[in-house]
């Protein structure tokens, strides 16, 4: 009788989430079960994190199922038996931690977002993304980080994984819509038919540039033709983001931009003509199908026509007027 009352005590009577001590979060508890942990580790966790009332009855539970307990993160919010949480351990009901990746982050802002997600420190994921460009080299070999290949998306992941296995699935999403493109070929096929392969390094790079640029839609194609424009007659792109991206890398930027800012950096491309060693940022979908489809014009200059589009210029001019009234409006809106 008595071994009945322990069982039900330890696997059938609910148990209530340990609320959490003076100090820490309010949030939920969570226990993170690594892989390789015997079913003894595993019930030992449960019940030090105040999840199960005893580690005994559980390893009883698993004696007569045998099912694999499966590794992962597990929350536990709401009041459940053993029995429930051996299920809910058996069928791999792991939490997983939302991270979202908008157009034009850069590996920076990624980061970031890695660390504000809970699944790490930011300086971690980092040095993943600059110290695994091996895992884009087939497609740029002369990538020097990740940068450029962390595709924006919304991700699940969980804090069994780590940051070299989050940074690979962002990859992964990347060569999963640059296919879609065409911009690079299907596993197996050498070209992309009807087309000749385009170059990966180049249009990535471009894309970066253009995400960063501008924010209207309609306007991509146009910015990405002002930039090859530039790139054909040898004329320096002078592109803001990429300076700030120059002392981004140096850990110099204070939020002002200067185009004198790390002057010596590749990435100042108002000192140093062509196209920055790599991308800038992460660009979407609309962005490299600008790079890939960039529009056919004789502009040259773009200058904000502070209502979050831009002017359009194909002689320095016209470039200079366009200036002037981005002044004016400038001057009208604080002057409100």
């Amino acid at each position: 009788m008595l071994v009945f009352a322990w069982l039900a005590w330890g696997l059938a009577i609910p148990k209530r989430p340990p609320a959490p001590t003076q100090g820490q979060q309010s949030s939920p508890p969570t226990v993170l079960l690594h892989p390789g942990w015997s079913s003894r580790r595993i019930a030992d966790e449960l019940k030090n994190a105040g999840v199960i009332r005893t580690a005994n009855a559980f390893l009883l539970l698993h004696a007569l199922h045998m099912r694999r307990l499966k590794a992962g993160e597990y929350l536990f919010d709401r009041p459940e038996n053993g029995i429930e949480v051996y299920d809910r351990i058996a069928h791999g009901d792991i939490y997983f931690h939302t991270v979202v990746v908008p157009e034009g982050f850069n590996m920076f802002d990624v980061a970031s977002a890695i660390e504000a997600a809970g699944l790490g420190h930011a300086q971690d994921f980092l040095q993943a993304a600059q110290k695994n460009a091996t895992l884009v080299h087939d497609l740029d070999p002369q990538a020097r980080s990740l940068e450029g290949y962390l595709f924006p998306d919304t991700y699940r992941f969980t804090r069994t994984q780590s940051m070299q296995d989050m940074a690979t699935e962002m990859v992964r999403r990347f060569r999963q819509k640059a296919r879609e493109l065409s911009l690079i070929p299907e596993p197996g096929a050498k070209t992309i038919s009807n087309r000749e392969s385009l170059d990966v390094h180049r249009v990535v790079t471009l894309a970066s540039i253009v995400e960063k640029e501008t924010g209207a839609p309609e306007e991509r194609a146009t910015v990405a033709g002002v930039y090859y424009n530039r790139l054909q007659r040898h004329i320096a792109l002078q592109a803001d983001p990429s300076v700030i991206y120059a002392a981004l890398l140096a850990g110099h930027y204070n939020g002002e931009v200067h185009t004198d800012l790390e002057p010596q950096s590749p990435y100042n491309t108002y000192k140093h003509p062509g196209l920055p060693p790599g991308p800038i940022c992460n660009p979407g979908e609309a962005s490299l199908r600008a790079a890939m489809h960039p529009a056919n014009t004789n502009y040259l200059y773009f200058v904000s026509d502070n209502n979050g589009h831009h002017r359009f210029a194909a002689t320095l001019d016209e470039h200079t007027k366009n200036v002037l009234a981005y002044r004016h409006a400038v001057a009208a809106t604080a002057n409100r």
